[in-house]
């Protein structure tokens, strides 16, 4: 075995054998593969192994199509069977819900050149005449769908990697993994050491065991999952083409031709758990007892659905384990704690998205970042907060309401609440209904009663109404909005500034008071995050960014060594902050302070230290609100405290509590945009409109990125586009796609809501080939609504009342 190698990859599963080969297509051929047993042990070798190419994200949709077509490709590459079939799939709504996402994904489909489209029940019934489609509302059809054979695949990716120089070894168990000082890692073996440059965890069933000797967590848990075959079925012997697949996720199972018979298998809500103290190493493949009870309801549905099934015989079932994230996304990403390992863990419909995931694996790795934006998938959404209990308490959520649909702006409860800051009980006996950022508990909207709950739905649901009070609320009068979720740091020492100006693109302020805001450009030149940069004291800077991002943009300050002189400190526990925003806000907290608060003492984009109600507070003269605002910084211990000095105070100037539903509202109003949604490291700075804050007069981090595409012509542009009729009661909400009036696909929704302060269902998103003032039609529920791409924001576009 080799002493040597550019990458370890550590799992002989699909991913791990898909990530060893993408690495060779990127060029990097001195690669390696461990498994400590046989290749597809563990998850790999039992699944079902169904294929599909949509999705309610955008990107996985791309992955997931990417890996659709690259199995027949690396057949005719490798000369190994992937045992691909792929009669098509039938996608059922039951619900109106559930055809809301359908259509939804057919509007997706089309605009990125899909098969993904209707048909009616006659021709449904024609493709799979075994289906009882009554009570359906809706049928989708994928012409490519299908299923693959796992160990055919797993195998064909290991050939084509072997092929190109890779090494794989298998009964080769990792027993250690141990980090130089120079960043490179020894990985140890009964069959020796390997010293490597990065180490890839796609361990599978043991994500947690080898993240382990790393020194590292990750939040993961096993469970059972079943399925069953029936024996042959006169039918389907009888046919002479195969059966698609049948997608009734609003029954809970899935259903597709397995030899002359079907597979049945289901996600119920009993769900069992396995493996909670580690995975046993002595565990290959290996099944549990059958226990079908478990799924009676799940296969009483499938039952009524296509009636056959109930009168066959059962050949086998399979009752093997799978392991999840919190989310049921997968844990992707270099792990911001360690230097060069990389995580590939939890992936749940592995076979639908193995080819794109180990594309992006192999991207990052060898090109330090990714083509498409990994954020919603990056290990770096979770920290060490998601624990063992908050992370069995949402796999089983996850697990039981595998086939829900996830609604934009749900919250789930399951597993919290985990972090809570001084201001929560009080927040929430004002009737606060609360959403998970982070891990924190993060006002969302307040109603009239303590205790109400979200109702969800891709329509206006019971908050439209009291997220537009406190709108109004705010732009007439004031509002206090929590923005404790914002990340906070601080860097002190001589060279701060000069570090600091390293980092961002953006000249940082040279004067005490003074702020600025600043991109942080990526490895490709786009937009990795947005920030507001204050000098708070000689040698002392506060940073201010996205809270959901912060241990993402740890891998960022990491890039630029830090001297000696200077410490970086992050602030978001140990710190709290509110925005006071709206006409009243500077009398209100006049009121509560000595300092002036007049523009000509506290003009916008400035800062003091400031007393309120006695606090030592920080104040920046900014509001992501677009309205005359302050955020007021302060120390977690007297959060509480300030909270209820401005709730008091606020009274006389008919100013209350104000949600992050609201602020969604009101920033989109102002044309405002937000990390993960309009900045993302795919996005150009002259698309975003940030690159009027870069300064080419100085070397910053990826300046030579953002130098090879500055002069590019935007692909697209972030615009704000009015929807001019809602005629089924809903909004955009992101993701939705817009066509132009001769149906061509020319953008999507990034944020979308109700204005209410303007008195329109606005959306911000990226376009092309239309101008200010075309007509368009933006796929609301999957359904065009005409809409107007507008030439300005519609709430103070020329920021008078910000800067009054």
């Amino acid at each position: 075995m080799k002493t040597h190698a550019q990458a370890v990859v550590i799992g002989g599963g699909v991913i791990g054998c898909s990530i060893l080969y993408h690495l060779t297509k990127q060029g990097w051929t001195d690669v390696m593969l461990l498994e400590r047993n046989e290749l597809t042990s563990g998850s790999t070798w039992h699944a079902a192994a169904n294929i599909h190419g949509l999705h309610d994200s955008t990107n996985i949709s791309r992955i997931q199509h990417y890996t659709m077509t690259l199995y027949k490709e690396l057949e005719a590459e490798t000369g190994q069977g992937c045992g691909v079939f792929q009669p098509g799939s039938l996608y059922l709504a039951q619900t109106e819900n559930r055809e809301h996402q359908l259509r939804l994904q057919a509007a997706k489909a089309k605009l990125y050149g899909m098969n993904f489209h209707e048909i009616t029940r006659d021709e449904a019934e024609r493709l799979h005449p075994l289906v009882n489609f009554d009570g359906i509302r809706c049928i989708m059809w994928e012409p490519d769908g299908g299923n693959v054979d796992p160990s055919g695949v797993t195998n064909a990716y290991a050939a084509g990697a072997r092929a190109a120089g890779a090494d794989i070894h298998r009964f080769t168990p990792v027993t250690g993994t141990e980090q130089q000082p120079d960043g490179t890692w020894i990985v140890r073996t009964p069959k020796g050491d390997v010293h490597t440059d990065w180490v890839i965890n796609a361990a599978g069933l043991w994500g947690r065991e080898v993240a382990a000797l790393a020194g590292i967590e990750l939040p993961l848990q096993p469970t059972e999952h079943q399925y069953f075959v029936t024996e042959a079925i006169a039918e389907i012997e009888a046919m002479d083409r195969r059966l698609p697949s049948v997608a009734d996720r609003d029954g809970e199972y899935y259903l597709r031709q397995e030899g002359k018979g079907l597979l049945v298998g289901a996600y119920e809500r009993d769900v069992r758990f396995w493996a909670e103290q580690g995975t046993p190493l002595d565990f290959a493949h290996d099944l549990f007892p059958d226990d079908l009870e478990r799924i009676e309801d799940n296969m009483m549905r499938a039952i009524d659905r296509v009636p056959v099934v109930g009168t066959s015989g059962i050949k086998r079932v399979i009752n093997g384990p799978m392991i999840w994230s919190p989310d049921s996304n997968v844990l992707f990403g270099p792990h911001p704690d360690l230097r060069n390992y990389f995580c590939c863990n939890g992936i749940i419909p592995g076979f639908s998205q193995s080819g794109g995931m180990g594309l992006m694996a192999a991207q990052w790795i060898t090109e330090g970042e990714s083509q498409y934006d990994m954020f919603a998938w990056d290990v770096a959404r979770f920290g060490p907060w998601a624990d063992a209990a908050f992370t069995k308490a949402r796999v089983g959520d996850q697990y039981a309401h595998r086939f829900s649909i996830h609604f934009p702006n749900e919250e789930r409860e399951a597993g919290r609440p985990v972090r809570t800051r001084p201001a929560y009980q009080m927040q929430k006996d004002m009737g606060a209904v609360f959403g998970l950022n982070y891990g924190w508990e993060h006002p969302q909207w307040f109603a009239d009663d303590p205790g109400t709950k979200d109702t969800n739905g891709f329509t206006r649901q019971n908050w439209f109404d009291p997220v537009g009070r406190e709108c109004r609320m705010l732009r007439d009068h004031a509002g206090i909005i929590d923005i404790s979720n914002f990340a906070k740091y601080r860097v002190t020492g001589s060279g701060a500034a000069d570090w600091l100006n390293a980092i961002f693109a953006n000249n940082m302020p040279k004067s005490v008071g003074r702020s600025c805001l600043t991109p942080l450009i990526g490895v490709r030149g786009g937009i990795a995050g947005d920030f507001t940069v204050t000098k708070i004291a000689d040698d002392q800077f506060m940073i201010i960014g996205s809270g959901m991002a912060e241990r993402y943009h740890q891998r960022f300050w990491k890039m630029v060594p830090q001297p000696a002189d200077v410490t970086f400190e992050t602030l978001t526990e140990s710190w709290c902050g509110f925005n006071i925003a709206g006409p009243k806000s500077r009398d209100m907290l006049q009121r509560m302070t000595n300092a002036s608060l007049a523009t000509e003492d506290f003009p916008f984009m400035r800062s003091k230290m400031i007393e309120l109600a006695g606090i030592a507070c920080l104040a920046l003269r900014v509001s992501f609100t677009g309205d005359l605002g302050w955020e007021i910084h302060c120390k977690t211990e007297d959060q509480g405290a300030l909270y209820k000095a401005l709730l008091d105070v606020g009274k006389d100037f008919n100013a209350g509590p104000v949600g992050a539903r609201a602020l969604m509202s009101l920033r989109v109003e102002k044309g405002y945009g937000s990390w993960s949604r309009e900045y993302s490291p795919e996005y150009w700075p002259q698309e975003t409109g940030l690159d009027g804050l870069i300064k080419l007069g100085k070397d910053f981090l990826h300046k030579d990125a953002y130098l090879a595409i500055k002069d590019n012509a935007p692909r697209e542009q972030l615009s704000i586009i009015e929807v001019l009729e809602t005629p089924h009661n809903a909004d955009a909400t992101g993701g939705e796609p817009i066509f132009d009036a001769d149906g061509n696909g020319v953008g999507r929704v990034t944020s979308g809501t109700y204005g209410y302060t303007v008195g329109k269902s606005l959306a911000l998103g990226y376009l092309k080939n239309v101008a200010p003032g075309d007509q368009v039609s933006v796929m609301i529920l999957g359904q065009p609504h005409p809409a107007v791409v507008l030439a300005e924001p519609p709430f103070d576009p020329k920021g008078e009342k910000l800067r009054a």
